[in-house]
């Protein structure tokens, strides 16, 4: 039996990362093609176009994206073109290949006015620069048509790249008390845990092909639990056993260029119900991670 092709587009960063040692362990029926922006430009559609002529696609993965919230306040150019074009024209690809197509947003892509978390249907109304190149990058992509999942997610962290955890693990070795904001709420996603969902997605949707079009649409995805980012630096600094002080300290004592939703926690029920999947408490991920890191 011939096996499917996968995609994954970004292959450098967290999430692509993380399903890259996904794939390590091999998956049964499924081939994977990883490809970072050099080996793979997603803006030059020629390129593109070729790519998918020569390597029949039957999944792409699109985990490419400009993530640097503040830095897009002043390139914008650059984070549409990133996080906008570039998914509409692999949605477009794709659409005309019958490749599903599977693309991550955000979190950042409400105001942070709410109180209960955020359901799929809940209007966007992104108040950074980022939020809304991630915004008009779901709307390309449902615009391209054909069968695709657009995940929103939050808050991401990894043992590879650049985050947060990392950031406090850092700050808190070499200081003596750090300031972190506990006025701004939402929920952690350790990236393998959004990986492994990944595939178990591709794995439902592959068995049952004929159920593809009616699970296109917009999911939510993040470890379960709300928190803050005070409480998470709390937990990263007592989990690693240092003696640092974390102080709450509010948003307006820690100016951002771009500004961020104070509330912006994801409702899970339909990624939970349509695809079964479970998905692990915050706190439980962090101390997987934290075995890694620390």
């Amino acid at each position: 039996m011939q096996k499917k092709n996968i995609l994954v587009t970004g292959c450098n960063g967290q999430l692509g990362s993380e399903i890259r040692l996904l794939a390590n362990n091999a998956i049964p029926g499924f081939n994977f093609l990883f490809e970072n922006h050099i080996s793979l430009d997603v803006i030059n559609t020629p390129l593109l176009a070729r790519y998918f002529d020569e390597h029949p696609i039957d999944y792409c993965i699109n985990c490419a994206a400009y993530t640097s919230v503040d830095k897009a306040e002043s390139e914008p150019d650059k984070a549409f073109l990133i996080n906008s074009t570039a998914p509409g024209k692999l949605a477009r690809i794709c659409e005309s290949k019958g490749t599903f197509f599977i693309h991550f947003s955000t979190d950042f892509v409400f105001d942070g006015n709410h109180s209960i978390p955020y359901k799929e249907n809940d209007t966007p109304n992104p108040i950074s620069i980022y939020g809304k190149t991630k915004e008009n990058g779901e709307q390309e992509v449902i615009k391209a048509g054909g069968n695709f999942l657009i995940i929103r997610t939050s808050w991401v962290y990894s043992s590879f790249g650049l985050n947060f955890i990392k950031t406090i693990l850092r700050l808190a070795r070499e200081k003596k008390e750090i300031g972190v904001v506990y006025d701004q709420t939402g929920c952690l996603t350790y990236a393998s845990d959004l990986g492994k969902a990944v595939v178990k997605i591709v794995q439902s949707i592959d068995k049952n092909p004929e159920l593809s079009k009616n699970r296109t649409g917009i999911y939510h995805y993040s470890n379960e639990g709300i928190t803050s980012w005070y409480d998470v630096a709390h937990e990263v600094v007592k989990k690693s056993g240092l003696k640092c002080k974390v102080n709450p300290i509010e948003t307006h004592q820690y100016p951002t260029p771009a500004k961020r939703p104070a509330y912006s926690v994801l409702n899970k029920s339909k990624i939970k119900d349509t695809f079964g999947i479970q998905i692990p408490h915050w706190e439980e991920s962090l101390d997987v991670c934290l075995k890694i890191l620390v």
